[in-house]
């Protein structure tokens, strides 16, 4: 830990308005998108991203990471940007090791530069309110906003918003809503983390745009058919609250939770004993047909267990086919692991994981034990604990870390920033139109 250092930040009305417009920008970036309500009926139904635009999408990113990166440099915290930044210069150095070194150096390189500029972004991101009241009004609107779209498809573009019979590759999610997202799980997922920002929300005065929120998010979520998601939202609340009132629960939580979950659920699709154990206790062992990709991924790690395949080069790619050709398994044929711990391994090997687990694991657990020292608003700090609990968990059986298109990764990444900064930093909403911000130096 450094030194604390005191600065006076100029709160102009321009400065507030310019970073205002960039938070509401960059959320609806991702909660929204360049291509809202994509037709899954034609080439989107075999991959969703065939219908978004390429080069307007990469035009938007980067326009908004110029604003954002311009914004942060001008700011006196802009030495909190990307910390730990050794931390993360190391983890990416290593992805890019491993990737030039993997079967498709082009398409692992692009989609590092493109997973850096979102982490940036995100670290940014909470530097754009001026303070935890002006983030809860900024949080509050662009929530209803990507909240009202949802609505506006479901009602106005049914065909578009609300999953048909028509569709190739998911013609059992007919009835289910999606709104202006690719599939029913992507839109359950954003819905729970809704709620979350509702309860902020609530919390920071803004009552009545929070109840709406919670109720709003909490409909739509019931008719998204996401089962996992649906059961996460009462599990996450449950578990941040037995997580900030015992906090010798933290540690069991935190990791001895995702430990046993990983070793129960991904363990059942290679060791009989432990698959036994859970078809016993009435679970499906399965995991929602995810035990044949888990044990297909573990048979490609044996073979590089080091280096991996790449940064997101392994499934989709003629190297999955070669890993896979002794195996009959439809496996081959899956956009990914459908676990981030699993799929980290997979793809940048075991230094990979470890570094990944440093930075998204231990540290936040951390960071919250260091935040309770300090005088920042409990509620904000219980907001980035609870989308980061949900996230840890989420990516038990999804690989969302590092999906740099996902507004789960997203809100993710800007909680355990959020964290890092509660931890190190009094942020000290400003009476006038000028205010101090205690800035921690890491």
């Amino acid at each position: 830990m450094g030194t604390i250092e005191t600065r006076t930040a100029p709160t102009t009305t321009a400065a507030g308005g310019v970073g205002a417009l960039l938070f509401v920008a960059i959320f609806l970036f991702f909660w929204i998108t360049t291509t809202p309500y994509v037709d899954l009926t034609g080439d989107a139904s075999v991959d969703p991203s065939a219908g978004n635009s390429n080069l307007v999408n990469q035009l938007v990113t980067l326009v908004l990471s110029a604003g954002l990166i311009g914004y942060g440099l001008s700011s006196p915290m802009r030495r909190t940007i990307m910390q730990p930044r050794a931390l993360i210069v190391l983890l990416f150095a290593w992805f890019i090791l491993v990737s030039a070194l993997s079967a498709h150096p082009d398409i692992a390189l692009k989609r590092i530069v493109l997973a850096i500029l979102v982490c940036v972004n995100a670290s940014i991101f909470l530097l754009l309110p001026q303070s935890d009241r002006h983030f809860g009004k900024l949080l509050g609107l662009a929530t209803l906003i990507m909240l009202g779209f949802a609505y506006f498809g479901v009602i106005a573009l049914p065909t578009r918003a609300i999953h048909q019979a028509s569709e190739i590759r998911e013609p059992m999610n007919a009835g289910f809503w999606r709104g202006q997202f690719p599939h029913k799980n992507v839109a359950a997922a954003v819905m729970v983390m809704a709620v979350f920002f509702g309860l902020f929300v609530h919390s920071a005065g803004q009552r009545l745009a929070g109840i709406a929120i919670i109720v709003l998010s909490v409909v739509f979520l019931l008719h998204t058919g996401g089962k996992t998601s649906t059961a996460a939202l009462p599990g996450v609340l449950i578990l941040a609250w037995i997580f900030e009132r015992w906090k010798w629960t933290r540690a069991l939580i935190g990791i001895g939770g995702i430990a046993v979950f990983n070793i129960l659920a991904v363990g059942s699709a290679v060791f009989e004993p432990i698959r036994s154990l859970i078809t016993a206790a009435g679970i499906d062992a399965t995991f929602t047909n995810r035990t044949d990709i888990w044990r297909f991924a573990f048979s490609a790690i044996a073979q590089k267990p080091f280096t991996g395949y790449g940064f997101q080069s392994f499934w989709q790619t003629e190297e999955l086919v070669y890993s896979g050709g002794k195996l009959e398994t439809w496996a081959v044929a899956a956009y990914n692991g459908h676990n981030g711990y699993l799929d980290t391994l997979l793809t940048t090997g075991i230094p990979g994981l470890v570094l990944t687990l440093i930075w998204l694991l231990f540290l936040p657990l951390r960071d919250i034990g260091r935040a309770d020292a300090t005088s920042n608003n409990s509620a904000l700090t219980r907001l980035f604990v609870r989308i980061w609990l949900y996230g840890i968990y989420t990516a038990c059986v999804e690989s969302m870390f590092f999906q740099s298109g996902s507004p789960l990764w997203f809100a993710f990444l800007f909680a355990v920033f959020g964290l890092r900064l509660q931890a190190n930093a009094n942020i000290v909403s400003p009476p006038s139109s000028q205010g101090k911000l205690t800035v921690a130096h890491a």
